[in-house]
């Protein structure tokens, strides 16, 4: 069983919580300094949370966004299929002559990610996240 719910960008698919499994979650996007920040919450995983991510990213992209943070703190877990979705999404921003950087790695996901720290600029708190923008 799938639920979705666009307004908010809160997608679910089957498994745990309340007979759901948590996949990506949207909670908010705004703009700080012409910066998009994304806070994103849940699993990115293939299914779901990758197509989420891939088609928020594009979305962003051609409406323009170049310099986009992601606020990854909420992210509980995210898979090879994810790792994959974030370089995709470095390398289109990068493309279109932006910039992409992560934001507030948990734990689990920072040693998930460790090998691609030269890739990706990671910061752990905001202030400083928009501050290394160009």
């Amino acid at each position: 069983m799938t639920a979705s719910v666009f307004g908010n960008h809160m997608f679910q698919q089957g498994g745990k919580r309340g007979g759901f499994k948590v996949s990506m979650k949207i909670r908010s996007t705004r703009q700080v300094n012409g910066i998009t920040i994304v806070d994103l919450s849940g699993r990115i995983t293939l299914g779901k949370g990758g197509v989420v991510l891939r088609d928020m990213m594009r979305d962003l992209v051609t409406k323009g966004q170049r310099k986009i943070l992601l606020n990854l703190g909420g992210v509980t877990y995210i898979d090879s299929s994810g790792i994959g979705e974030l370089v995709s999404a470095f390398t289109t921003v990068r493309n279109r002559g932006g910039e992409l950087k992560l934001l507030n790695l948990t734990k689990k996901v920072h040693d998930l990610l460790a090998k691609l720290f030269t890739f990706f600029d990671v910061k752990n708190d905001e202030a400083t996240a928009v501050a290394a923008f160009k």
